[in-house]
């Protein structure tokens, strides 16, 4: 049994960050105090947009103004996430939270980025995480050498944590996050593009440092949201040899019978919103369909095959601690089964809380983020306490 022993992450995107000062303002205002009302020592997973990698590059002092913030919490930093490039609290982020994606320099520069800040802030004695995004969004037009790019970018990389490691001893590995309707979406299409990834880095001499560099972030709720054993998901990536580098734990919305609910539907149009992008997915005896946002009419007047399903599930992450939401329910216990697979690994992800949604979910489910994200952490502790 192998769960990482370091303190708990929970990650930065809950709350503003575009500026050093806000990323200090966040950690000061959130992250610290909620530290001390748990009572047990907490990573902060960082979120460092591109606007605060160009800060810390012009004014290199900044950066430790950073870290003493951290050191002076009693903080630590082993993994960042580096999904979202821009202004990730903006009025609308949809699908724009893909872009740049995974073709262009502009991912490759910014990721290359925040490794070399990860490698200044993490502590001595542990390996640094990086999730990025799931390559690029399906509904976007893709030239024809769209994957090969990709992974010519990825492998640049790799290099780059290679030569990091060489410079400082210190091992950073990028974690590659699946998500419902991107390129890499389903568990089988992301082994399938790291068999790709491993006879081009074959080719190239640069296997090795692929595997040891390139991996994936399992986001429990988004495999969950596919209607994936998440289990057997986990089993299959490590029987492939794709390394699970990071666990983000979350929670999704689920609705059974939604044809027979409507006051469930009802509630569930509570939960539409405009900054972020909300997949859902309806499952029946003949498999899943899916539409790329909620909206209000959708859960008015689904379609027939939509209100003819078995069941719905919301990519809208909720609080891990809650098993339902009024009529709705979560996907809790794919986050137990999830872990249970991940505790049997022969090694130790890092594992982080990722709830961003706080701040748009319905108001009667708000709570003042420091207690929310305190019940978040404590329900996660005493469930890998009890493995």
């Amino acid at each position: 049994m192998s769960l990482s022993t370091l303190p708990l992450s929970y990650c930065t995107n809950v709350h503003p960050g575009e500026s050093i000062s806000e990323v200090v303002h966040g950690l000061s205002k959130y992250t610290i105090p909620a530290q001390k009302q748990l009572g047990q020592k907490i990573a902060a997973g960082l979120w460092l947009p591109a606007s605060v990698i160009a800060e810390i590059q012009e004014a290199p002092a900044q950066l430790d103004c950073l870290n003493q913030t951290l050191i002076d919490g009693g903080l630590v930093c082993y993994t960042l996430n580096t999904f979202p490039y821009g202004n990730f609290h903006s009025e609308r982020v949809k699908e724009n939270v893909y872009l740049p994606d995974w073709s262009t320099p502009q991912r490759l520069e910014y990721t290359v980025g925040c490794a070399k800040i990860l490698s200044r802030l993490m502590p001595d004695g542990v390996e640094g995480s990086l999730s990025t995004v799931p390559l690029g969004f399906k509904a976007f037009d893709h030239d024809a050498d769209f994957l090969a790019n990709c992974i010519d970018q990825l492998l640049k990389v790799a290099a780059e944590l290679d030569e990091i490691h060489d410079e400082t001893g210190r091992v950073l590995r990028l974690a590659i996050e699946p998500e419902p309707l991107c390129v890499l979406e389903t568990t089988t299409e992301t082994i399938q593009f790291f068999e790709q990834l491993y006879d081009v880095a074959t080719t190239r001499n640069q296997l090795d440092i692929a595997k040891r560099h390139l991996g994936v972030c399992y986001d429990v709720c988004h495999q969950a949201v596919e209607f994936e054993d998440v289990a057997k998901s986990i089993r299959d990536l490590v029987a492939a040899e794709v390394r699970i580098n990071k666990v983000h734990i979350t929670c999704a919305v689920r609705l059974e019978s939604p044809g027979n609910h409507p006051e469930a539907r009802a509630q569930l149009a509570e939960f539409v919103e405009p900054r972020y992008l909300h997949q859902t997915f309806a499952r029946n005896s003949d498999g899943t369909t899916s539409t790329i946002d909620l909206t209000k009419e959708f859960c008015e007047n689904p379609s027939e095959e939509f209100a003819n399903a078995d069941e719905w599930r919301v990519h809208f992450h909720v609080p891990v601690n809650e098993e339902s939401i009024g009529e709705l329910q979560t996907t809790r216990d794919d986050l137990k089964r999830a872990i249970r697979t991940i505790a049997d690994l022969e090694y130790a992800p890092h594992l982080e809380v990722e709830t961003y949604t706080w701040n748009v979910l319905p108001s009667q489910k708000k709570l003042g983020l420091i207690d929310g994200l305190v019940q978040e952490l404590s329900a996660t502790q005493q469930l890998l306490s009890e493995l």
